[in-house]
C-alpha cells in the first residue's frame, strides 16, 4: 500500500528561505510541491521520508532564486491489485459504491463488482441477497474490498461544468469475493 520512491527534481528556492538550514528550506519546497499530488504510475505523494543528495545551488543570470538538484525519497500511496484494504462506504448510487480511505475518496465500487446477486433499491441502498437473506450496504459501513484496478487518467485539457471534478488517480474496487463487504456481514 506504502511505498519509498526515490524521486530526482530540480528545485529552484526562493532568496527568502535562503537564512533557514538548506535541507529544512528544502525540504520544506518539496512538501509544498510534492505533498498530497498524485505522479502517475508511482502514486500519491504523503510525506517526504528523506533528502538523499543536495547538488549545485547556482544562481541564473536574472534571477534570484538558487537553483539545486535534489535527490528524495518519498512515501507514496499506491496499492497493487488484488490487495485487500478496509474502508468506509461514501455514497450509493445506481452505478454501485463510492469508497474512502480517509485520505484517500477516488474509490469506485461498480455494480458488477459486486456480490451475486446484487440489487439496488429504492431506499438508495445496494442488497446481496445471500440464500434467501439481504444483506444490506449501508451508508458508512466499514467494508473490506479488493483492489481491482488502478488508473490514472491523462489529465483533461478542458473540463466541462457541472462535471465531477478531474481525479488523477482511481481505484476501482471489488466486493465479489468471500471475506469481503461490510464487516457486519462477517461477525
Amino acid at each position: 500500500m506504502f511505498f519509498l520512491s526515490l524521486i530526482e527534481h530540480t528545485l529552484r528556492l526562493p532568496p527568502h528561505l535562503l537564512n533557514l538550514p538548506l535541507d529544512q528550506a528544502i525540504k520544506g519546497e518539496l512538501e509544498t510541491l510534492f505533498w498530497d499530488k498524485v505522479i502517475a504510475n508511482l502514486g500519491l505523494c504523503v510525506s517526504i521520508y528523506d533528502i538523499r543528495n543536495i547538488d549545485g545551488g547556482f544562481i541564473f543570470p536574472g534571477d534570484g532564486a538558487s537553483t539545486f538538484t535534489v535527490n528524495f525519497r518519498w512515501i507514496m500511496f499506491r496499492p497493487f491489485v488484488g490487495e485487500v484494504l478496509s474502508g468506509e462506504v461514501e455514497e450509493s448510487d445506481a452505478k454501485g459504491l463510492r469508497l474512502s480511505l480517509g485520505f484517500f475518496k477516488e474509490i469506485t465500487l461498480p455494480a458488477h463488482l459486486l456480490p451475486n446477486p446484487s440489487k439496488f433499491g429504492e431506499d438508495g441502498k445496494w442488497t446481496w441477497d445471500f440464500n434467501g437473506t439481504e444483506l444490506p450496504i449501508e451508508k458508512e459501513d466499514e467494508i473490506h474490498f479488493k483492489v481491482h484496478s488502478i488508473r490514472y487518467p491523462p489529465i483533461p485539457v478542458e473540463q466541462e461544468k457541472d462535471v465531477k471534478p478531474f481525479a488523477p488517480m482511481v481505484i476501482t474496487a471489488s466486493i465479489d469475493f468471500d471475506g469481503l463487504g461490510p464487516i457486519s456481514w462477517w461477525v
